[in-house]
């Protein structure tokens, strides 16, 4: 795929639609807790706001389930913004009724414009193309800068770009950014590579440990999957989680690793509770007895894994080793965050709970590359077509 770059348009004097992906992570008050994304969305910004002030940013926010819900709105994103480019944001709240395109008209020079939560509207998820004409009223230029949402085909992200010539479309500097270091993993790659992989669910990550399995070396297993894993080779796993039915996909993936010889490693040692809220823990070597539950890697297993990592050149990390949220459970994924961050591999990073712990860490600034979008980022390992990619290619 080709895409245009932002650098190529002519941008003096015109209205701009700006695609970000503002998914930030809120706590129960409604307050921002980690300020990445938009962080990470700055420069395009910036770069826009040499050349014209008549933007429109819009991105969405959670999953609200039906309509408006107060505590997915963007109007705390929108202070954040504020605060952080020094510029007056103008919060439209239903820009289905409003005359959007009539509001860009009118923009003072310190003045941007950032619609509320696109999915408080059904129409975008259903990537109405009604929806998308709305959207496109009074532009002249589409920019995509949400990497985190391309692999949706809703309104915002595919049918409006498709709304538009190729000259007329481009991709933000964060989103070139994700495909060029996503192109490396999967096309450059330099060998010893890790694959680190944690989370709930086998079938979630099937995909991507299927289709890395040609080029990576070593695939480290952690979080409730490991769990999965080991009761597939008999071990006992006390009350961890499992997920049902995961046979085949397990039986798959190991006869592909045995063909291609690549190497799956298992927790072999685990910390544990009777349940999340425990602060009683246990070390279990091996099987983990009834009414137990596995929760974090081991220190054996820690340092299995940091040997594996040490010697790599190359290391791809998707999910948390343990339930991090928790103290007493977090001390395995932010020990692998660190042995990570001390070598000089390239070393990517996807999923919301990868970066969040990464941060956690304090080592951020020493992975290669810390990826926004988590499921975006696995379809396009897994060589998906992402809708909101093709809409953007000429």
């Amino acid at each position: 795929m080709s895409f245009n770059f932002i650098e190529k348009l002519d941008l003096a004097n015109k209205s701009v639609f700006l695609r970000l992906d503002l998914n930030v992570p809120l706590d129960e008050a409604g307050e921002i807790t980690d300020i990445t994304r938009i962080e990470r969305s700055l420069r395009t910004i910036q770069y826009v706001l040499q050349f014209t002030n008549k933007i429109v940013i819009a991105s969405h926010l959670g999953r609200p389930k039906s309509g408006p819900e107060a505590k997915y709105s963007l109007e705390a994103v929108g202070s954040k913004l504020s605060e952080l480019l020094k510029i007056e944001i103008a919060f439209v709240k239903d820009y289905v009724k409003a005359p959007v395109d009539q509001l860009i008209q009118q923009l003072g020079k310190n003045r941007i414009i950032l619609l509320e939560n696109l999915r408080f509207f059904p129409q975008e998820t259903a990537n109405d193309k009604g929806f998308a004409a709305t959207l496109a009223k009074g532009i002249d230029y589409y920019i995509s800068d949400a990497f985190g949402a391309v692999h949706r085909a809703h309104a915002s992200v595919a049918a409006l770009p498709e709304r538009f010539p190729s000259q007329k479309k481009a991709i933000g500097f964060l989103l070139r950014e994700e495909l060029k270091a996503l192109d490396q993993l999967r096309d450059t790659v330099q060998a010893p590579f890790t694959l680190v992989i944690g989370g709930a669910k086998v079938s979630d990550k099937v995909g991507i440990l299927l289709n890395l399995i040609d080029s990576c070396n070593n695939i480290l297993v952690g979080g409730a999957m490991a769990y999965t894993f080991l009761k597939y080779q008999g071990k006992a796993i006390g009350n961890s989680l499992c997920e049902p039915n995961a046979e085949r996909l397990l039986q798959s993936i190991f006869n592909n690793a045995k063909a291609r010889k690549v190497s799956i490693y298992l927790p072999d040692d685990h910390i544990c509770g009777k349940s999340l809220e425990d602060t009683q823990t246990r070390i279990c070597e091996g099987d983990i007895p009834d009414a137990w539950m596995g929760l974090d890697i081991g220190p054996r297993t820690i340092e299995r894994y940091k040997n594996v990592l040490l010697s790599s050149k190359t290391v791809f990390w998707n999910g948390p080793l343990g339930v991090f949220e928790r103290p007493a459970f977090r001390q395995g994924t932010l020990a692998i965050a660190r042995t990570i961050a001390e070598t000089d591999c390239f070393s990517v990073a996807g999923g919301g709970d990868s970066v969040a712990a990464i941060n956690l860490a304090g080592v951020a600034d020493r992975f290669s590359h810390i990826s926004t979008g988590g499921g975006a980022a696995l379809e396009y390992l897994e060589g998906k077509t992402l809708p909101g990619l093709k809409a953007l290619t000429i």
